[in-house]
């Protein structure tokens, strides 16, 4: 079960580190008319970070449309935070943000595209996350 949700802008990062996860992912479209993913099941979201100098703006607006879905919020399970470390204390924000507002736990946290180590790490998480969400339903 790789249960992950995703957003990348037209840049691409995002998209290219969860490419390079080799897992199943849904993307959050870019555009606002494209119809949004509906997971059945439950899900890890990644989500980079479009923060200016003071923070605003951390989440990027379709993120927040596809999580002001009540049926689509109560599925997530955590959030793995994107960003740039030049931009100090608004690095990987965003998961800061939707830990806190969904109540859920930030995973992770990664620079740009990742690195081997990054792709290696979340890799194990998700699959110990996922061994753990079984056994609790049995």
């Amino acid at each position: 079960m790789s249960g992950l949700v995703y957003f990348s802008s037209l840049s691409g990062n995002t998209a290219r580190f969860v490419a390079a996860l080799g897992l199943k992912a849904d993307r959050i479209p870019v555009r606002p008319a494209d119809p949004m993913p509906q997971p059945v099941k439950p899900f890890v979201l990644i989500c980079p970070t479009f923060a200016d100098g003071e923070g605003r703006g951390a989440v990027p607006k379709q993120v927040i449309r596809f999580l002001n879905d009540p049926a689509r919020r109560r599925l997530l399970r955590g959030v793995i935070g994107a960003g740039n470390r030049n931009f100090g204390a608004t690095f990987a924000l965003s998961g800061d943000v939707i830990a806190a507002k969904c109540n859920v736990p930030v995973l992770y946290r990664f620079e740009m595209v990742g690195t081997e180590t990054d792709i290696a790490r979340i890799r194990v998480g998700l699959d110990k996350l996922w061994r753990a969400e079984c056994s609790t339903m049995v």
